[in-house]
């Protein structure tokens, strides 16, 4: 049997379909504008990830209660490995405050770009009756959250975010 959404959730949705495809939009363009290849490799790796969530959407959208895990989870790890190796392949020439300004933007914009879908999630997920679409956006969200900790990390491993 299909599933049945509400009005709401239809349009919880299509939020989240529009949040999707902005993020997958934003990623694709920045890993093209970012100078340092380690920062192209995270914003490549986040836009297919980013992709899949509007993939599950969109099945959601159309009826299907999509599983868990698979390829998304497969892709988290190889951006946690991308975001790992980032911060483990600082050269000594990184110093606080002596990287590129460019790149630091496009990381601010996109880690406000994620807290934002993170929150609109949040959201979401208090407002869907049937608990296993709950699950999957719950863990959307959580890969939302990990992009945001990932870009942190090299954010914070560049010296472009300092934590007091």
């Amino acid at each position: 049997m299909p599933l049945q959404l509400s009005q709401k959730e239809k349009f919880l949705l299509m939020d989240q379909k529009t949040h999707e495809e902005t993020c997958v939009d934003k990623y694709a363009k920045y890993a093209n504008q970012a100078q340092d290849a380690q920062l192209k490799q995270l914003f490549n790796s986040y836009s297919a990830q980013e992709q899949e969530h509007l993939n599950t959407i969109n099945q959601i959208l159309n009826g299907q209660v999509p599983s868990v895990g698979g390829q998304q989870n497969q892709g988290q790890q190889q951006a946690q490995q991308s975001a790992g190796g980032t911060q483990a392949s600082m050269t000594s020439s990184t110093v606080q405050g002596n990287y590129n300004q460019e790149d630091a933007k496009l990381c601010k914009d996109m880690l406000m770009t994620e807290k934002y879908v993170s929150g609109a999630y949040d959201t979401a997920v208090f407002e869907f009756r049937d608990s296993n679409i709950r699950q999957v956006l719950n863990h959307i969200q959580k890969e939302e959250q990990q992009h945001g900790e990932g870009i942190f990390q090299y954010m914070q491993s560049q010296g472009m975010y300092q934590v007091q």
